[in-house]
């Protein structure tokens, strides 16, 4: 028969009242002798309080969700790893939601974690979002957003941590440039996303800076995956665009330009340079090795932990909108000048 607290309470003599004011680390008034009775019979007994009762007295579960859109994408890992770490070592538990990149299942997931009453929630929104994150104003949890930014105001959006895209793509593309390449493609994510959107303006400043001229139909749109890499390449070679390099949007579509490039008969960066976005593990086991954009991404979960906890905790937050700095590695996927 499963030991309850009022069975703690009577072998410990005192009322449930102290031993719930034990379990909550509220029992400054409780002498040193009765808090070691009760926590001595608790272990004994192998009682476990009800997480349920200790958020009805404390109004906390210690729980985080985090939304992502899709865990087979090699960025997302990391960051979650980022999170639980975080978490974890502040006492925290973390209920995961893999949303498929769809905003009804991310709608839908934000109800279900607050009718869970989640402290709070870390998202990563779907790229296709835009700028709808409505439902989030009946629910009283703070919202802490990731890697991809949404223009809106709401009392529950508390903070954003990302990376500097722009300064990411502005980066990479100028390294092209500065290898001798003129005629460089960009490959995109959703245009929906602003992480995409602050990538091509890196891209087109780039341009500018070197006096290149920005073509329309240089930039393809399209997912973030490898299938959409493969295509846009394939139909880059077939429709006889003329370009000398490809700057990808990430590395999963940076690693299906490649591959359909050499099926086509092209080397990589013999005859086309090719530069990802991310630095995903898997772009230093392709041949050859992927010149990318490094993202922070363990480090862009801890910090929105970080800044929730400062939040749950009611401490002043001095910068609600933390920017990451990325970081070019340059490996093989770039021919030099």
């Amino acid at each position: 028969m499963k030991i309850t607290i009022k069975d703690i309470a009577r072998l410990a003599g005192v009322s449930t009242t102290t031993v719930s004011k034990v379990i909550n680390n509220k029992d400054e008034s409780i002498s040193q002798a009765t808090r070691e009775r009760i926590t001595s019979l608790m272990k004994e007994y192998n009682y476990t309080p009800s997480t349920v009762a200790r958020s009805l007295v404390t109004k906390k579960t210690n729980t985080i969700g985090l939304i992502i859109p899709d865990i087979r994408n090699p960025f997302f890992p990391e960051l979650a790893r980022g999170v639980e770490d975080r978490a974890n070592s502040a006492g925290y538990n973390i209920i995961f939601c893999n949303t498929d990149n769809k905003i009804d299942k991310e709608d839908e997931y934000l109800r279900i974690l607050a009718e869970k009453m989640v402290d709070g929630i870390i998202m990563a929104p779907s790229s296709k979002r835009e700028d709808r994150l409505d439902k989030t104003k009946n629910y009283f949890v703070p919202v802490i957003l990731v890697d991809r930014d949404i223009d809106i105001e709401t009392d529950y959006v508390k903070g954003r941590v990302f990376t500097d895209n722009f300064k990411g793509a502005h980066d990479a593309v100028k390294y092209m440039i500065n290898q001798g390449l003129r005629r460089i493609l960009f490959i995109s994510g959703p245009l929906t996303s602003k992480a995409s959107i602050e990538r091509l303006e890196g891209y087109k400043s780039a341009l500018k800076e070197s006096n290149i001229e920005y073509e329309a139909g240089c930039v393809l749109e399209g997912e973030f995956n490898e299938t959409w890499g493969r295509e846009a390449a394939i139909a880059a070679v077939d429709n006889k665009i003329e370009f000398d390099g490809i700057f990808c949007g990430n590395d999963l579509i940076a690693i299906g330009a490649v591959k359909s490039l050499k099926e086509k008969g092209l080397s990589v960066p013999k005859d086309i340079s090719v530069v990802g976005f991310d630095d995903i593990y898997v772009s230093r086991l392709i041949e050859p090795e992927l010149t990318t954009v490094r993202q922070p991404k363990y480090e862009m979960g801890f910090e929105a932990v970080e800044m929730l906890l400062k939040i749950l905790e009611g401490k002043r937050v001095s910068e609600t909108r933390l920017v990451l700095q990325p970081e070019l590695i340059i490996r093989d996927s770039v021919r030099q000048a």
